[in-house]
């Protein structure tokens, strides 16, 4: 008899652990506490929850997809392995000195972030290779020997060794990683020309180390969880979500674990990029709120827009530049300290702050009734009556609306005089235009007008606030799709496998070595197709290529799509145009009279992704029959409004609700504000417009 093809998806998130089983009923999704001592323990705990509701077998389960923010957590809490760094002799403190861009330039007592290996633990070696590949002081067997020797007296759990410009030339890096290997096999060893074999020597020099100090930790923490899923009764292969947006084996994870770094809000892209397609929305903010953080991602034509850099782990009010940057695929994003866990306060000016601080899981917001005495945003929306005590969580976590008043009261009323329900109020509302502003800065950023956007919203806290969002950023349309409190689980269901492999091959445009271009290309596919093939064998795919362009004198470069084909000398006018399109596009002009050159390429290939069917259109055709009534508190009309609560199950397509309204369901509750109407849709989304666009 054939299995039925039950496929999991697992998100661990700060506070809570999403898992969703797609089954051939449909999705069975379940939000447990997450457990930061034993993560393995909450997915466990929700596999079997999501198997009971469905009337599924734990054997019947085919394929397990797990995204985590394990590797981001050990380098912003700095719980990794011990670890030697090796480099050339003279690049010891790259790491230390950083870019020389200070971050906030009016502090004068500027506090740089400390590097993750101490300098007594960086190593080097005399040896150089040049920018062209070509061996300036070969390394020496001595050299070798003796580094061995150091590597082992000092009781290391972990060695990055990062050579300058082994990206072009990666002999001596093998050589030395080869040695340690044969003296320590238990050693974990990573190396820059595998990692981040690109230019730029201290996004690279990071990128090893991060990779390196992660790994024995991530090694264990997948083993463990492999281990266990067995003994649970799942006999299934586990796939990793990389923060590229694609999936690749544990092994691969475990050997690469710094693609790892933004799996969780990559599955959240993925799942609104799902929507933006069916709905034909080629302009979309997604919009992902959970316990501890939020993220927002711009999608344009179906895809969440991806960068080859991201920085982790920011030390100075989660300023650009105050963290390390490393070199990796990932869906490009901002992310803030804004969540429903996220911790109230009063700063030394008497102003309300929230976050970045979290109460997490443990012991989680002051309604938990866990231990909290901190007021958080899921405590504010208690008090506004935005969130009802008896159905949070689909009644899982009753909340104690006295333990959120006494936290208010005692962190908040009481040092600057505000009643329970201004406080409360100036808590969402700081947090909303925190939220607003980091939406307008991205937009900004990327050359883009926000006004122009679709919202799509997921999350367990995105419906609360979404409205409110697009109310203060001008946006007329926001979707929330059915499942949205656990829409980065469901989106690593809809995740293609993929991998991007990339390499530095610095040339002038005018100079262009088609060979030298063909043949990187051609080891990168290799490379890339490898790790594909490893977890989707005989699935069609394909392939796209950057390279990374910048006018000669520039100091970064863009992105320029261009296509997989064999180059030739007479493609550089086709490079230049693309190049010119995508410079003019980010910056509104070209500059004429500059030669252009390349400095990096990257390769991705990725399993095709099935045909999307388009949704149906619904609009408003009948009013939602009366639920029941409640009270919360509208933001824009600064007053508590007498709303309608609908169940989302009635919204069927064609049905409506004006605002103010509530509609629950399980894991999340959407809030129609005063100034929106919310529409239900064939494809299970509550499209919600602004009364005067609606039509």
């Amino acid at each position: 008899m054939t299995k039925p093809n039950l496929r999991v998806g697992v998100d661990i998130g700060g506070t809570f652990t999403d898992v969703v089983l797609s089954h051939p009923g449909g999705l069975s999704t379940c939000k447990v506490l997450t457990d930061h001592a034993q993560p393995d323990r909450a997915i466990i705990e929700g596999i079997v929850t999501v198997t009971e509701q469905s009337g599924t077998a734990l054997s019947d389960i085919r394929q397990v997809i797990h995204g985590t923010t394990l590797v981001t957590n050990a380098l912003i809490e700095r719980r990794g392995a011990r670890l030697a760094f090796i480099t050339t002799e003279g690049f010891r403190d790259v790491i230390e000195m950083r870019a020389e861009n200070r971050f906030e330039q009016y502090d004068l007592n500027l506090t740089l972030p400390v590097p993750i290996v101490p300098r007594k633990d960086r190593l080097t070696l005399k040896e150089r290779v040049a920018a062209n590949g070509e061996v300036l002081l070969p390394l020496d067997q001595a050299e070798i020997d003796a580094m061995v020797r150091t590597v082992l007296d000092g009781g290391y759990e972990a060695v990055a060794i990062g050579l300058i410009h082994a990206y072009a030339n990666n002999s001596h890096e093998v050589a030395m990683a080869r040695a340690l290997r044969a003296a320590a096999p238990g050693l974990s060893i990573s190396i820059s020309s595998v990692i981040s074999p690109q230019m730029r020597e201290l996004p690279r020099f990071n990128t090893v180390i991060a990779n390196a100090y992660v790994q024995p930790r991530v090694a264990d923490y997948l083993g463990r969880l492999v281990r266990r899923l067995g003994e649970t009764g799942v006999d299934a292969p586990v796939f990793m979500l990389h923060s590229g947006g694609g999936l690749m084996s544990v092994e691969d994870a475990a050997a690469q674990p710094v693609r790892l770094l933004e799996s969780g809000p990559a599955g959240g892209a993925i799942f609104a990029a799902e929507y933006a397609r069916a709905h034909g929305l080629d302009k979309v903010l997604s919009f992902d709120m959970g316990g501890t953080t939020a993220k927002i991602c711009l999608v344009e034509d179906g895809a969440p827009k991806t960068a080859n850099s991201f920085e982790v782990a920011r030390t100075y009010r989660f300023k650009k530049g105050s963290g390390m940057t490393v070199s990796t695929p990932v869906v490009e994003m901002v992310e803030i300290g804004a969540g429903g866990g996220s911790i109230a306060s009063i700063d030394s000016l008497g102003r309300i702050r929230v976050g970045p601080q979290s109460a997490g899981s443990e012991p989680g917001p002051a309604c938990y009734g866990r231990g909290g005495t901190e007021p958080t945003v899921t405590d504010a929306n208690l008090l506004l009556g935005r969130l009802e005590s008896a159905t949070f969580a689909g009644g899982a976590i009753p909340l104690v609306r006295e333990a959120s008043e006494g936290a208010v009261n005692a962190r908040l009323t009481e040092s600057t005089g505000l009643g329970v329900q201004d406080a409360a109020f100036g808590v969402t509302e700081m947090v909303d235009e925190n939220m607003a502003n980091a939406a307008r800065v991205h937009a900004v950023e990327n050359g883009r007008d926000i006004e122009h956007f679709t919202m799509i919203a997921f999350g367990g806290g995105a419906p609360l606030h979404a409205c409110r969002l697009c109310e203060k950023l001008g946006i007329d349309r926001l979707l929330v799709p059915p499942g949205a409190g656990v829409g980065s689980a469901i989106g690593f269901l809809k995740a293609p496998f993929s991998f991007e492999a990339s390499r530095g091959l610095f040339q002038r445009l005018a100079n262009f070595d088609a060979a030298a271009v063909n043949a990187m290309l051609a080891e990168l596919e290799d490379e890339a197709r490898g790790f594909v093939t490893a977890g989707a064998a005989g699935q069609d795919s394909e392939t796209r290529v950057t390279a990374f362009m910048r006018y000669s004198g520039q100091g970064w470069e863009i992105p320029v799509p261009l296509p997989r084909k064999t180059f030739s000398t007479a493609d550089k006018a086709l490079i230049l145009t693309a190049f010119e399109t995508a410079y003019r596009t980010l910056f509104g002009r070209t500059i004429d009279g500059l030669e252009c050159e390349i400095t990096n390429w990257s390769l991705v290939v990725r399993t095709v992704l099935p045909t999307v069917v388009p949704a149906k259109r619904f609009d408003a055709c009948h009013a939602a029959a009366p639920h029941r009534q409640r009270l919360f508190f509208d933001a824009a009309l600064r007053r508590t409004v007498d709303a309608q609560e609908i169940p989302r199950e009635a919204l069927t397509p064609g049905i409506f609700v004006d605002g103010p309204a509530v509609v629950t369901e399980a894991e999340t509750t959407t809030i129609v504000t005063s100034g929106f109407r919310a529409i239900g849709q064939g494809d299970g989304c509550l499209l919600l417009q602004r009364k005067e666009t609606a039509t």
